[in-house]
């Protein structure tokens, strides 16, 4: 029994006797730590796993919405094109149609002031000749035949009048 005398024994028993404490104790407590801590970082990795698909979600539902969105700004700009092309056509018909308008009213406008221009020059032309017709007939005609002239007309008056 000299065994039981020797410390190195006694360190072998005591240590035998904490390993299978630690054993019988201590390792369901850690398996059971262990295994809490495998099934959260398995719940982690799932959600995770959830996380990027939904991410992955996203990301193909704004592609899809920049598509349609650029789709729609390409159609909003080639209607807007039509429509300036449209107004364009538009406005030059209807310039169109001003220059003429204004034209057809020169020429009205250069016509009346032909013919105003036509009765002044009429107007001008008998006042002229009456009044040289008047200055011929008072400078040949004395007084005997003025009143020869007066008398044919008062009678031509009355032949006249009725």
């Amino acid at each position: 029994m000299d065994f039981l005398l020797d410390t190195n024994v006694w360190y072998a028993i005591s240590f035998a006797a904490f390993a299978l404490i630690v054993y019988k104790y201590g390792w369901p407590l850690l398996i059971a730590s262990l295994d809490k801590r495998i099934e959260e970082i398995r719940e982690e990795l799932k959600n995770a796993e959830n996380l990027r698909v939904e991410a992955q979600e996203m990301l193909a539902q704004y592609q899809r919405k920049h598509k349609d969105a650029v789709k729609d700004a390409d159609a909003i700009l080639a209607n807007a094109k039509e429509q300036a092309k449209q107004m364009q056509k538009s406005a030059e018909k209807e310039l169109d149609e001003v220059i003429a308008r204004r034209e057809k009213q020169l020429e009205e406008r250069v016509e009346r002031m032909k013919q105003n221009a036509r009765e002044e020059i009429l107007e001008y032309a008998s006042s002229l000749a009456i009044a040289a017709t008047t200055e011929i007939i008072a400078d040949q005609l004395d007084k005997k035949s003025n009143e020869k002239l007066v008398d044919a007309a008062i009678k031509d008056i009355s032949k006249n009048i009725h």
